[in-house]
């Protein structure tokens, strides 16, 4: 990183490079596109907090966390959760310590908003986040989130 990242609410101003934000082409099938995120953000209201990284002037990531939802009424409809719904790192800014920086920063909002802990789901398979998340800290719960493996995290 060449100077401080930061988050950066998404505005008139910044949403057409939000658009434009795209991952590695071998990543595309691992995460939605910055479109649907904001689409679903739009949809989920309060409960979608997304943020674009900045580092200086030059966009270089898309975050959104969820805060507070059901996860999953028909089993346990008291079940609430909060985490980190998608993390989209641009190809070209990739091991740069950006998505430690996000993750970093869901945590820190979370535990601002009472959370205790972080919950992450990711798509299996070599070309897959796991490996990025269980080094972050995150375990495996043993769920599925449709085809994809949740992970949570203690917030100390």
């Amino acid at each position: 990183m060449s100077t401080s990242p930061r988050l950066e609410p998404v505005t008139p101003a910044n949403v057409d490079a939000a658009l434009r934000l795209s991952v590695h082409p071998h990543q595309r099938d691992n995460v939605a596109p910055v479109v649907r995120s904001l689409a679903e953000a739009y949809a989920y209201g309060e409960t979608a907090w997304p943020r674009l990284i900045f580092d200086g002037d030059e966009l270089v990531g898309f975050l959104m966390a969820f805060v507070d939802i059901q996860w999953d009424a028909e089993k346990d409809p008291d079940d609430r959760r909060s985490g980190l719904w998608r993390l989209n790192i641009s190809g070209g800014q990739q091991g740069k310590g950006y998505g430690r920086f996000a993750v970093d920063a869901v945590r820190e909002e979370l535990r601002r908003r009472g959370a205790t802990e972080m919950y992450v789901s990711w798509h299996q398979g070599e070309d897959g986040p796991g490996d990025f998340y269980r080094r972050l800290g995150f375990r495996e719960t043993g769920e599925l989130a449709g085809d994809q493996a949740v992970g949570v995290l203690t917030i100390s």
